[in-house]
């Protein structure tokens, strides 16, 4: 089965990311990719872009030359309340909303901190996907945190790059996600974390891991426009008839 829909990539909005929403979109016409998002990373992150980055997205078109493109973020959880650098009524001039643990934002504590940290953001309702969290730099129990997504409709990501350049020694912790998250009646989504336009939509590790485990395909939201946009939806995201056009042959 192939996944053409990628919900998390980087602009050189943030520095050390290298390629344009127009290379992204070269690329994914090129692959024949759906639906991709923009999710830079949140403002108090060292190199992010400014607040004004995300308010102004509104300037994006949301489909080219029959390629969809969301307009998200890759927010900073900041502490164990569970607060993100990016709130109030901006959230919802987003299309999709990811969070996640970052060294200069959230250096790493103990396990239960993590824990604590992330059932919170789940709760808050103001965040649709937690990104990267078998990272392990940041122990958490994970059974917990599967249970607590599953409930309130939050999507788990298993993270291409963390396989690759990033977050060495995740697999076991993906793994164990993977199969909470099974067990736990969640979702999960795979992200490529690109920060080049070449890897876009690539999610080979990703894709080992979920067969590995044998996760329902029903469950993952890149299996298709259709499901990622529901599932936006259901999570209360506004104006996102223009995508329409990319789930008529669905």
């Amino acid at each position: 089965m192939k996944f053409l829909v990628d919900v998390h990539a980087h602009t050189i909005a943030s520095t050390h990311a290298y390629s344009t929403v127009h290379d992204y979109l070269s690329v994914a016409k090129e692959k024949g990719i759906k639906l991709f998002a923009i999710t830079d990373h949140g403002p108090d992150m060292a190199d992010a872009p400014h607040f004004w980055h995300f308010v102004n997205m509104r300037v994006l078109p949301r489909v080219v030359s029959g390629v969809g493109v969301l307009r998200g973020i890759e927010a900073n959880i900041k502490n164990e309340h569970g607060e993100i650098d990016f709130f109030g009524d901006y959230l919802q001039e987003l299309d999709i909303v990811l969070a996640g643990f970052h060294e200069p934002v959230f250096p790493p504590s103990t396990k239960e901190a993590h824990t604590k940290a992330l059932i919170n953001c789940i709760e808050s309702g103001n965040v649709d996907i937690i990104s990267h969290p078998g990272n392990p730099a940041y122990p958490i129990d994970i059974k917990r945190v599967a249970v607590a997504a599953a409930k309130h409709n939050v999507a788990l990501e298993i993270n291409n790059s963390s396989f690759l350049t990033s977050r060495k020694g995740s697999l076991g912790n993906c793994t164990e996600i993977a199969c909470a998250v099974k067990d736990a009646g969640g979702l999960l989504v795979m992200g490529s974390d690109s920060h080049v336009a070449f890897s876009l939509g690539e999610f080979d590790k990703a894709i080992e891991l979920i067969e590995a485990v044998a996760f329902p395909i029903e469950r993952i939201l890149n299996r298709g426009p259709k499901a990622l946009l529901s599932f936006l939806s259901s999570r209360g995201h506004q104006s996102l008839e223009e995508y329409a056009v990319l789930t008529e042959d669905e």
